[in-house]
């Protein structure tokens, strides 16, 4: 089946890294990841990626214990870096070219983010991974992800959770949550769904960069979506 998207941004979460032990790395599930990526990639699909820093640090829970809230977004913005940089590892070892640009320069450790120079790298056929967010405090990692994917001119934001898709309320704790199939920017906003924060949302709807959430736990659901299938939550216009 030939693919419905030239160029994509895949967004995962931190916590999606750490799996069942709730902080850290689980290797396995960034080896698979990493597996999922390849198989994509070998379509011939441009990708772009952005990681949040959940699983070692998180910025505003940090805050909300009394620490100065821009020191504890930097500290975040550098967790993400490092999740960058281990993905980086996993998918060189499928022998897929990465790259890692990150928002805060560290010329050491990775690229800085400049948009051609990001372009040129997908057009190139290169994994590329978007680190430390947008580089700026109070910003969260979904908005670096709507705003890398309208700077990259991506077709589509596909946010990976470990859930199957968009609901009215958290289904892993309420089971008579209601799962929308579809559903637009609009709703979510009124509807206060915690699909992505509102800055995100507000951004794609803006620039009608259409969304979908999936369950990334069920293997071969990133090809399926890629191909067009119907998986998990699609969000756009009404």
């Amino acid at each position: 089946m030939a693919a419905r998207y030239q160029r994509i941004l895949l967004k995962l979460s931190g916590e999606l890294l750490a799996g069942e032990r709730g902080h850290g790395i689980d290797e396995q599930i960034l080896g698979g990841l990493a597996e999922e990526v390849r198989d994509v990639h070998a379509l011939g699909i441009q990708i772009g990626i952005v990681i949040g820093g959940g699983n070692i640090f998180r910025g505003l829970a940090a805050s909300g214990r009394g620490m100065d809230r821009v020191a504890a977004d930097h500290m975040g913005m550098l967790a993400t870096v490092i999740n960058s940089l281990a993905l980086q590892h996993f998918l060189e070892h499928q022998a897929v070219q990465t790259r890692v640009m990150s928002a805060v320069e560290m010329n050491r450790v990775c690229e800085p983010y400049i948009r051609r120079r990001a372009v040129r790298h997908l057009e190139k056929g290169r994994v590329v991974i978007l680190a430390a967010g947008t580089g700026n405090p109070y910003f969260t990692t979904d908005t670096a992800a709507a705003l890398r994917a309208v700077e990259t001119g991506a077709d589509v934001i596909l946010k990976a959770t470990r859930v199957d898709g968009v609901y009215s309320g958290d289904p892993e704790k309420d089971p008579s949550a209601t799962f929308f199939p579809q559903i637009s920017y609009l709703d979510i906003l009124n509807k206060g769904l915690k699909v992505m924060d509102s800055t995100a949302i507000s951004l794609c709807m803006d620039n009608r960069l259409p969304l979908v959430i999936f369950n990334v736990g069920v293997r071969g659901n990133l090809m399926r979506v890629v191909q067009g299938e119907t998986v998990g939550t699609r969000v756009g216009e009404r």
